[in-house]
């Protein structure tokens, strides 16, 4: 069994006509799973995190404003969302689906949440659509287990990881990997332990094995005990937003190097879908699903 989490209330946001984000991509994955006979027993149902867990981690003000809808315009533009109850709801829930990931993953070996990635976001403004950072969250999360003491994020979404990268900048337990487009969002960088910026263009050759150097160059570095891998599809060739040139092919291949990794080296590695941004869901969801080719819930291609 590899352990997924899902909760409906992932694809549950009401948003305005064309908007860029691709809610419906959640339910997507989940339903092509289930015609895919991946049993029902292997999916878990997140709750929503507590406010005062991420009171804890995170600024205490912006969480509150955040929860009440106290924060101003700007802030809620930088976002990327309109604020709602259900927005709360569906923030809170999806980032306990990223940690209750990584508890599993300690117990099973790897686990995949049908949702994840938030790296924007700091701990006092969220940004680029992520409101709070579940990746930070899960690595602490990680950390509070006895046999982990240094964790990996090792994140493949063609949006530089900054909120997560700042997070973990004072946290020597936490070593951060971004392997992103250089010309693309964030407009204004921040420094991971490692940065790996892509020309626009990059096809499969290039980009595999920028992602097999990353990969032998944090083990070398940070020897960790264990993974959070963001396996981002926004690299894709038809991605809206990408600007690289992979194929799907390559988005299996990297993700195949990524579990490949984690096994060789005993690595318990909880996974998140990360971006995808084609307006096609039907076509984005088939992209997503090669994450859970590599990992091994679906064992034919």
């Amino acid at each position: 069994m590899i352990p997924l989490v899902f909760h409906p209330i992932y694809s549950q946001l009401d948003l305005p006509v064309r908007h860029r984000f691709p809610i419906e991509k959640y339910l997507g994955i989940r339903t092509a799973l289930a015609e895919k006979q991946v049993p029902a027993s292997w999916f878990y149902e997140p709750v929503a995190l507590d406010v005062e867990q991420l009171q804890s981690v995170y600024d205490p003000t912006y969480i509150k404003q955040l929860i009440s809808g106290e924060l101003d315009p700007k802030a809620m533009r930088r976002i990327g969302f309109p604020w709602s109850e259900q927005l709360v709801q569906r923030t809170l829930t999806a980032t306990g689906g990223t940690v209750l990931t990584a508890e599993l993953a300690l117990q099973h070996g790897k686990a995949l949440n049908l949702t994840g990635g938030y790296h924007h976001a700091f701990a006092n403004f969220g940004s680029g659509f992520c409101m709070v950072n579940d990746l930070y969250l899960a690595a602490l999360t990680m950390l509070q287990n006895d046999a982990i003491d240094k964790v990996l994020i090792f994140d493949t979404d063609v949006h530089q990881g900054d909120g997560t990268a700042k997070l973990a900048s004072n946290n020597a337990n936490i070593f951060t990997v971004s392997i992103h487009g250089e010309k693309n969002f964030p407009h204004r960088k921040q420094i991971s332990d490692m940065d790996f910026a892509l020309p626009k263009g990059t096809q499969d050759e290039i980009y595999l094995e920028t992602v097999e150097c990353a990969l032998q160059l944090a083990l070398n570095t940070c020897q960790p005990d264990a993974v959070i891998y963001d396996a981002g599809v926004d690299i894709h060739q038809n991605d809206d937003l990408g600007h690289l040139n992979i194929t799907t092919q390559g988005v299996l291949k990297r993700d195949q190097l990524v579990f490949e990794f984690c096994d060789t080296h005993n690595l318990p590695v909880a996974a998140v879908i990360g971006g995808g941004y084609q307006r096609d869901i039907s076509a984005l969801v088939e992209v997503h699903l090669q994450l859970f080719h590599a990992a091994g819930v679906l064992v034919t291609k």
